[in-house]
């Protein structure tokens, strides 16, 4: 079983942090290591020297047939072999060996007969001092590495601050929060030098910057050309009525009455951009109003079929959750096959057909305005308008698809938030 890292691993301060340890401990093993091994090779020349120069005072004095000094003496006790090898071969060496407990540093030379002459330095000084330095390489290299790790996460720490904060923005952007913006100081103050943070924020605030004045324009368009076009097919509408029975008049009737839902649902899109719709609470039963729904839509009969697997009452305003049933129902007729079945499960109702299904880019990004697919008829207005609706309603509105393992089809689920309270709406 493979086991993951935790989520704060993957993070821009934990892979610079183990950067900079890492950096920070190969820095002070190498440093360490040339101290350690220049200060060593000194102090073991050193002590060699005065054991050599020992070593030559007391073969002068053997020579002479002089008394030893202490700690001097022929193959004494002790002596390494290989040393001793050494000097009985002719030739002069020295090593360090613990002696008795005591770190020792010997040097011997050739004698009469093959036997080595040897002196014993007392090395637990140099020793000593070895390994004192040794330990105050670590002490200093843990104070230098705990001391730029705190320098480091301090640095680090205020870029990644103001990366999640421009990380924060760009997410209420994507969420329709368009007069987010990031702001950093960097991008404020003349004075300071921008870098590489300050860059991104400043393109994202332009980006939203942009992106709202683009999606102002258009709302203004679209509530403008829905208010322009009101008044003339208000006549339009009056002068239709006033034709002649005949299959013309049909016709020219049919269309005038496409135009001028098309022209209510814009007007009504316009008013969902301002966000300046205003609820009229109520408590309404979910069974009740989906049955009107489906009778208002003209749908009822064998091609609709309502389910109350658990009816429940939701505070919401009635006419606009209508809205948002009544554009399902009617998509799910336009653009699916039958049969399409209303589902009512406590405060969730879905709506589902056995068509091909919503287009993939609809499912992924949601709906778009006058935007359909697959020689669909429409203007992509019905699931804009619901998705708006719902959002002022407080619900949530998920579109779907069915497997085709269980029959496929489009499926749209409208979850509200269930009542407490008594109903208040009469009977159906």
């Amino acid at each position: 079983m493979r086991v993951g890292l935790p989520a704060w691993a993957g993070t821009l301060a934990a892979k610079a942090a183990l950067f900079i340890t890492g950096m920070c401990c190969a820095l002070a093993a190498l440093l360490g290591i040339l101290v350690h091994v220049s200060v060593t090779h000194q102090t073991v020349d050193q002590a060699r020297d005065r054991a050599l120069s020992r070593l030559v005072e007391a073969t002068a004095a053997y020579e002479a047939g002089d008394a030893l000094r202490p700690h001097t003496g022929i193959d004494p006790e002790g002596l390494p072999a290989s040393l001793r090898a050494l000097a009985a071969a002719g030739e002069r060496g020295t090593m360090v060996t613990d002696h008795d407990g005591v770190p020792t540093m010997w040097a011997a030379g050739p004698a009469a007969d093959g036997h080595a002459l040897a002196v014993a330095l007392d090395y637990s000084q140099s020793a000593r001092t070895i390994e004192g330095l040794d330990r105050a390489i670590l002490w200093s290299s843990g104070a230098a590495i705990g001391t730029t790790l705190l320098v480091g996460a301090f640095a680090v720490t205020r870029v990644t601050r103001r990366l999640h904060a421009t990380a924060q923005v760009a997410r209420r952007i994507s969420a329709g929060d368009l007069d987010a913006r990031v702001g950093d100081a960097r991008t404020q103050d003349p004075n300071r030098p921008p870098d590489e943070v300050a860059a991104v924020a400043a393109a994202l605030d332009t980006m939203a910057a942009s992106l709202q004045r683009k999606l102002l324009s258009e709302q203004r368009f679209t509530a403008d050309v829905a208010h322009e076009l009101r008044t003339p097919l208000t006549g339009l509408h009056a002068a239709a009525e006033l034709l002649p029975p005949g299959r013309p008049t049909e016709l020219v009737r049919d269309r005038v009455a496409a135009l001028r839902t098309l022209t209510e649902d814009l007007l009504e899109i316009s008013r969902l951009d301002t966000g300046r719709e205003r609820l009229e609470a109520g408590t309404e039963r979910l069974g009740a109003l989906a049955e009107r729904v489906v009778r208002a839509s003209g749908a009822a009969g064998a091609d609709t079929e309502i389910v109350v697997a658990r009816d429940s009452r939701v505070d919401t305003d009635r006419r606009r959750l209508e809205r948002v049933l009544g554009n399902l129902v009617a998509n799910a007729h336009r653009h699916g096959r039958t049969p399409v079945t209303l589902t009512v499960d406590g405060p969730v109702v879905t709506v589902r057909d056995h068509g091909d299904g919503y287009p993939e880019y609809l499912v992924e990004h949601g709906p778009q305005r006058f935007r359909t697919e697959g020689g669909a008829t429409g203007h992509g207005l019905g699931l804009t308008i619901a998705l708006g609706q719902a959002e002022v309603l407080g619900a949530r509105l998920d579109l779907a698809n069915v497997p085709e393992a269980d029959g496929g089809g489009a499926l749209a689920t409208l979850t509200l938030a269930e009542s407490r309270g008594p109903a208040t709406n009469g009977p159906a």
